[in-house]
């Protein structure tokens, strides 16, 4: 029986040109070899495979590649087969010259990503074999858009016990992650005519940006000491929150703010977007309890695996009103759905209680991290007032005034890595007062290296007295 492509070794893409055959594939592969479409060492097809493809007699690949082992640019080993010969390869002169490449800072203590280097890997290859091995051939299909049943059922069981949310999973939508959430959440309230979106003061500006991008308003609400101030939302079609702790300024909503967003929203019908970034991060004082519990029929939850695993895993969920569901899964599309191997992956991760015990220990070590940035601060940076740090996996630095543009560029002189609150995560429409601050991260530096980024922050910051020698005030 003749063989077919499918048989054949690998493949090998050639269009030879030309009246004379041997001419034209010779050509073709000195052309492929030259312009370093076939690197040094690659090994090509049998002639006989080659041969078959092309539908040419064996004889001219075989001279061919005699042509061009002669002229050096093939060699051929009895048992190894023909291979690009290793040769100095000139770039196409229209290439444009290589870059130099640029250092990256030392330290990296801008807020928003974990420590990577602590990822569970061990413990989620094991999780990944299980899940794999156990999952149904129908799972590699396109599946649910929601997104797996096993994930979603072990979200809604974890997300009950620890965060205080009233989940199902009929009500759970899996996502790419919170922006990928928030967007599918702005086509719905596209689509119901909503054109503005409350904010606070302080948050994330990509957040802002999508928003608008969406069609949507962003309408900044006041902020103080007890948090964002709801009482002024009217006829807005959403509003935007991180009640457990507010990102970056890090205060949890008071009580009575939380009641009366909820009240709002069963009055108007407008959504509560509750956006739990780091719930499981809390250190000083009892978790806050998610808002979405007070009233699973107005309030949006939005979780993702960024700050307890990796955001490299593009994972995140929705537990979502039941009337919005139809319409999430709508906006979302039959075929959009995030990675199934991952998805089994953290249902796994979940259920065999491997999560529980990677944020207990993510935990311990990031308190460990924020005590000695505390403690260090007090000792060598004492006009420095640091708040925010009762959960979370950053700190907020106010700064004596005007100082913050000089801390910076010290910053960047000790290959620091820092963000300043103002401008990125002030709102350009907030009525706040504004105060020179940093917003300190202390996820990302492995262990290893958090003394000397601590070294180099205080280095970097003013020490004692601001410069009018008058102390800064706390």
């Amino acid at each position: 029986m003749a063989r077919t492509r499918a048989t054949l070794g690998v493949d090998l893409h050639l269009e030879p040109a030309g009246p004379h055959l041997r001419r034209g594939l010779t050509d073709a592969l000195r052309e492929a070899v030259r312009s370093a479409r076939l690197t040094p060492g690659t090994r090509l097809p049998s002639s006989r495979s080659l041969a078959a493809d092309l539908g040419i007699a064996r004889n001219t690949v075989a001279d061919a590649y005699a042509d061009l082992v002669a002229e050096g640019w093939l060699t051929a080993r009895q048992g190894s087969g023909t291979r690009v010969a290793d040769r100095t390869v000139v770039p196409p002169a229209t290439a444009a010259p290589p870059r130099p490449e640029r250092r990256g800072p030392a330290y990296d203590l801008r807020p928003g990503t974990p420590d990577l280097g602590s990822f569970p890997r061990a413990e989620w290859l094991r999780a990944a074999r299980r899940a794999l091995t156990a999952a149904p051939s129908e799972a590699l299909g396109y599946g649910d858009p929601r997104g797996r049943v096993e994930l979603r059922t072990a979200l809604a069981g974890y997300l009950s016990r620890a965060r205080g949310v009233r989940a199902d999973p009929e009500r759970v939508v899996v996502c790419a992650g919170f922006a990928h959430g928030l967007k599918l959440l702005t086509a719905v309230l596209r689509a119901r005519g909503s054109h503005t979106v409350a904010v606070e003061s302080y948050g994330l500006d990509e957040h802002w940006r999508l928003l608008r991008a969406a069609g949507q308003t962003t309408a900044a609400l006041p902020f103080d000491e007890r948090g964002t101030d709801t009482g002024g939302l009217t006829d807005e079609g959403a509003v935007l929150l991180t009640p457990g702790h507010q990102f970056p300024m890090g205060v949890p909503l008071h009580r009575d703010r939380r009641s009366g967003v909820v009240d709002w929203a069963r009055r108007t019908g407008g959504l509560v977007l509750e956006d739990d970034y780091d719930g499981e991060f809390r250190y000083d004082r009892q978790p806050v309890g998610a808002l979405q519990g007070l009233d699973p029929d107005h309030v949006v939850y939005l979780g993702t695996a960024s700050k307890s695993l990796a955001p490299g895993l593009r994972l995140g969920w929705m537990v979502l009103p039941p009337g919005l569901v139809g319409e999430v899964t709508a906006a979302k599309g039959e075929t959009d759905t995030s990675g199934v191997l991952d998805q089994l992956t953290l249902a796994e991760f979940l259920a065999c209680g491997a999560y529980d015990r990677h944020v207990r220990a993510a935990r311990t070590r990031y308190r460990r991290r924020r005590d000695a940035l505390v403690a260090a601060l007090a000792a060598r940076a004492p006009a420095i007032r640091v708040t925010g740090i009762a959960a979370g996996l950053h700190a907020v630095l106010r700064l004596p005034p005007g100082t913050q543009g000089a801390v910076l560029r010290a910053a960047a002189y000790q290959g620091l890595a820092l963000e300043a609150l103002t401008p990125r995560f002030r709102h350009a429409d907030a009525a706040t007062e504004h105060f020179d601050a940093l917003v300190v991260g202390y996820g990302t530096p492995p262990d290893h290296a958090w003394s000397g980024a601590l070294d180099a922050l205080c280095a970097a910051l003013p020490s004692g007295e601001n410069g009018s020698g008058i102390p800064f005030p706390g």
